[in-house]
């Protein structure tokens, strides 16, 4: 009997990066658990190319897994809301801590692997470091900027304190995702990376614009993130799936802290045109929960053994500007 692995938001920009990975492979049916929303956006474009073994509705999801229990390996969790921005904590919270609850006990019980998505923003704005350390103390000092960043880091601490009781899945990994970039996010409106963004003004040789900073350690576009090529990430949970031993939560980037000048400067020269960037006022409503500096330590999922390489970034811009976003069909 042919094993299953599901992806929920797996029409998503990360998710469906997974699920072209993992169809490519055809060592699994790859299930998507999502919702395509409005067709004129194209998030059903992330996995038309995508032999998907079949489609679940959110609302569907537990129903499917107990009907398909015996098949399922694996759930990679993927679904939440990621906008930094969304107004609704009760949304969040429900979304992002109680799913991804509800789909650790199902796993636990099923004797299920999971791996989910964490992120980047339960670090906060730095103070206390990018160790990915997954002990309980580490995580519950860390003070997320933002109710996305909470929602994470609530359920990072959820995982880790039922792993200790011995209440956990057969093997679940949290990913703490940085700045990722690449194909298959143009669904994501404000929420895409600053390259896709920037793009249309970029192809169209005109001026790009870019966040004064409001710091006086950084320069205006010198705010330092950590970005990472989709690839690159889909490549860490590659080899988790086929390491079913190790578990815990890691961090997800590229090891290196870039600017945001850099991205621009990259983005136009991957299009063969000279830079021209100006600055604009960081919007007053999100100043005080603005990371300045993200740099992931990549040294745990490393000495695990993982041998993954992270793309530079003028090769991943390259990348993703040449092969995707100045194409006709800009979707992997």
């Amino acid at each position: 009997m042919r094993r299953m692995i599901v992806v929920t938001g797996g029409a998503g920009f990360i998710g469906s990066n997974i699920v072209s990975r993992l169809c490519a492979e055809d060592r699994w049916d790859v299930v998507v658990c999502d919702r395509l929303e409005d067709a004129n956006l194209g998030k059903w474009r992330n996995i038309a190319k995508s032999p998907i073994a079949d489609f679940w509705l959110p609302e569907e999801l537990f129903a499917q897994l107990e009907r398909h229990a015996d098949r399922i390996s694996a759930v990679v969790h993927m679904g939440a809301i990621s906008s930094t921005t969304e107004p609704d904590a009760d949304l969040i919270l429900t979304t992002n801590f109680s799913l991804s609850r509800d789909i650790w006990d199902w796993c636990a019980l099923n004797d299920k692997r999971m791996i989910y998505a964490s992120s980047a923003a339960t670090y906060g704005d730095g103070e206390a470091g990018f160790e990915d350390a997954d002990d309980l103390a580490s995580i519950t000092k860390l003070q997320p900027l933002n109710a996305y960043g909470y929602s994470k880091k609530l359920f990072d601490q959820y995982a880790v304190r039922e792993a200790s009781r011995d209440h956990a899945p057969r093997q679940w990994a949290g990913l703490k995702f940085f700045n990722v970039y690449g194909p298959n996010e143009g669904h994501k409106g404000g929420m895409k990376s600053v390259i896709a963004q920037i793009w249309p003004k970029v192809a169209a040789g005109e001026t790009v614009s870019l966040f004064r900073s409001h710091h006086p350690d950084y320069a205006d576009g010198g705010q330092l993130r950590d970005f990472v090529f989709v690839e690159d990430v889909v490549d860490i949970i590659d080899w988790l799936l086929r390491t079913p031993g190790i578990s815990g939560i890691f961090n997800a980037g590229s090891g290196q802290a870039r600017s945001f000048l850099d991205l621009a400067n990259a983005t136009f020269a991957a299009a063969g045109r000279e830079p021209a960037v100006t600055y604009i006022d960081m919007p007053e409503a999100i100043r005080d929960r603005y990371q300045y500096f993200t740099e992931a330590r990549m040294d745990r999922v490393r000495g695990l053994g993982f041998g993954g390489q992270s793309t530079p970034l003028e090769e991943g811009v390259r990348r993703y500007v040449q092969s995707f976003l100045s194409q006709a069909d800009p979707y992997r």
